[in-house]
């Protein structure tokens, strides 16, 4: 019996995220006395693979297949699957990532397995096994018990620390055989950012809501965010003016992200917009509005106009990087 752990890459690297799953998935085998299995789809060499050993990976099973080079939930799904039923894993974790919460589902419904997603703990009770996990757009929690043989958690992102632990794992190359009728999947076109933090892997994000007032007014925003190596965002609103790209709008209808840092510039609060940031561990509001609702969700506040708060912010970040 093992814990297996599905660590995602990005053109043969693992990011942060995957060393957060192996984390999380050692924990969680510790508490049932167990191995970590991590599993990697795709073209991976043995330098990167065995960092995911630092974190408590047992054994690392590389599966490398032409027919799996573009991700097909389908095909994973079946992978997935029949390597969980060969490592006789009771447990299965993946992100709460868009390609979680497309594969998850799907092993569920293979493996007559219970999902608990979006869990942000290690779970608070073995038998019955119990997890925590935000909800209501993280204005509560609920204890979600799952009585099922098989367990599959989805992790949110940035909910659990790295936790380094020395040790060796095992690398294990695999070629399973792919049915041509589960890949459904095709690729026409990639276009990939460059020079750009993306939200979704940003520690850091600053982000910009009505209160700035005008597109025009966006450079101490952006200057501040470059001084602090983070993200760009904004609420919908200001996506739906055109001041700033869709690809940066934050909330329940745009990016649903969990940084470090959060701050939040000239935006109110709306629960939709809270929906996709309140996983953040520390949010900062700077509003000229006292009773915002933003100010609520933050664990600290400004209350001012951000014309004048940024500037000042912005000269503050630079003294204290001389």
């Amino acid at each position: 019996m093992s814990v297996l752990v599905y660590t995602e890459n990005w053109d043969g690297k693992f990011k942060k995220l995957s060393f957060e799953l192996v984390s999380y998935a050692t924990g969680v085998a510790k508490m049932l006395n167990t191995t970590v299995t991590a599993v990697s789809i795709g073209k991976v060499d043995d330098g990167e693979l065995i960092k995911l050993g630092s974190y408590g990976a047992n054994k690392i099973i590389n599966v490398n297949n032409e027919k799996l080079a573009t991700l097909d939930s389908q095909a994973y799904t079946s992978v997935i699957s029949e390597i969980s039923g060969k490592e006789n894993s009771s447990v299965i974790i993946i992100s709460n990532n868009n390609t979680g919460k497309a594969i998850a589902p799907r092993l569920s419904v293979r493996l007559k397995a219970g999902v608990g997603s979006g869990v942000s703990r290690l779970p608070l009770n073995l038998n019955p096994f119990t997890v925590y996990k935000r909800t209501y757009s993280g204005n509560a929690f609920a204890h979600l018990v799952i009585k099922s043989d098989v367990k599959i958690l989805t992790l949110a992102q940035n909910s659990f620390d790295l936790i380094e632990t020395p040790g060796y794992a095992t690398i294990e190359n695999l070629n399973p055989a792919v049915d041509g009728a589960l890949l459904k999947t095709v690729v026409k076109d990639v276009q990939k950012q460059s020079g750009k933090i993306l939200l979704t892997d940003a520690d850091i994000v600053v982000s910009g809501g009505r209160g700035m007032k005008s597109p025009d007014n966006w450079p101490p925003l952006v200057e501040l965010a470059t001084l602090l190596g983070a993200a760009t965002a904004c609420s919908r609103p200001v996506s739906d003016e055109g001041w700033r790209p869709h690809e940066e709008h934050t909330g329940q209808t745009g990016k649903i992200i969990a940084p470090n840092l959060y701050i939040a510039v000239g935006i109110s609060g709306a629960t939709q917009h809270l929906a996709g940031i309140s996983s953040s561990k520390y949010i900062v509001a700077i509003n000229s509005d006292k009773d915002a609702p933003i100010f609520e969700a933050a664990q600290y506040g400004i209350v001012g106009d951000a014309m004048k708060v940024l500037p000042k912010l912005v000269e503050a970040v630079k003294e204290l990087k001389k």
